[in-house]
């Protein structure tokens, strides 16, 4: 059995110590994955679409990975099975020239999901900690603020009612050149590819000490982080659809009640309004 705590940050070691394939957390054949992954993306839509009816509870997904890392994959494979009416997905880019005169939180916090919305953060305010502390473009000072920031940021959503979870997709650096080889020999995929990644790439011990270094920070039981093995995309997608079935269960959504007396109102007057039409269209 998935237990979501299998997946959280781990204490007396480093991120680059936790396992990327998955196989150590799932022993289930391809077959029998394929068939417990459907019967999850089943519960995920069921469980979303009483989110939205009832109109009470709002989920925040943050996704974070390294480039190639899957966050595309995942919106797609996992939450593509759930109604576009409530589910938004927000990436966040270069912020514009409005957003930079804002501070950094400015434009995070407009995205925040309202009752019945789940929210999906296609990267998010961590790359604004993250990157920071990779390129040594802001003190140790400014970073500590920024954590501080942060945590104190999510606490409010999470008074607010909002049920945030946070999935770090962990791949290793052997399957990412792997893909980014990929992406340059298939042409329907080089639109992702930037220079950058192979200059981002360089700085691979840096972004693992980074990433260690500010999840372990803004990890809490509230707010948790998800360390998710990520080389195999279809463990990945399972693990992470296990977790948000799990967590939404809990939540316990139900359809919105219906006063009794207007339900019969509103279906008598339907009958006599239906009733009206049939005996209209029968005297032509």
């Amino acid at each position: 059995m998935i237990r979501d705590k299998m997946f959280f940050p781990p204490h007396k070691k480093s991120l680059a110590k936790v396992s990327s394939n998955g196989g150590d957390y799932c022993d289930l054949t391809d077959e029998e994955l394929e068939l417990d992954f459907q019967d999850l993306s089943d519960d995920l839509a069921s469980l979303q679409e009483l989110i939205f009816a009832e109109s009470k509870h709002k989920i925040l997904i943050v996704l974070q990975g390294l480039d190639t890392s899957g966050k595309d994959g995942t919106v797609k494979h996992v939450f593509g099975v759930t109604n576009p009416q409530g589910v938004r997905v927000v990436s966040f880019k270069k912020p514009t020239d409005l957003e930079s005169r804002h501070d950094y939180l400015w434009r995070v916090h407009r995205e925040t999901p309202e009752q019945g919305e789940m929210v999906i953060f296609n990267r998010s305010h961590y790359e604004d900690v993250i990157v920071p502390t990779v390129h040594q473009t802001h003190t140790k000072k400014q970073i500590q603020n920024r954590i501080q920031d942060i945590n104190a940021f999510e606490k409010m959503l999470v008074n607010e009612g909002v049920t945030l979870l946070k999935f770090f997709l962990h791949i290793s650096h052997k399957e990412q050149a792997q893909r980014i080889a990929e992406r340059l020999d298939n042409p329907k995929k080089h639109w992702k590819f930037q220079l950058s990644d192979l200059t981002e790439r360089q700085l691979w011990n840096q972004y693992q000490e980074a990433y260690d270094q500010i999840i372990k920070a803004t990890h809490h039981k509230e707010r948790p982080w998800f360390i998710i093995p990520a080389d195999n995309k279809k463990l990945r997608n399972h693990f992470i659809s296990s977790i948000l079935v799990h967590r939404m269960q809990a939540l316990n959504p139900k359809l919105p009640s219906f006063d009794k007396k207007l339900l019969r109102k509103i279906k008598a007057e339907a009958i006599a309004l239906l009733g009206r039409r049939h005996q209209g269209l029968g005297s032509k």
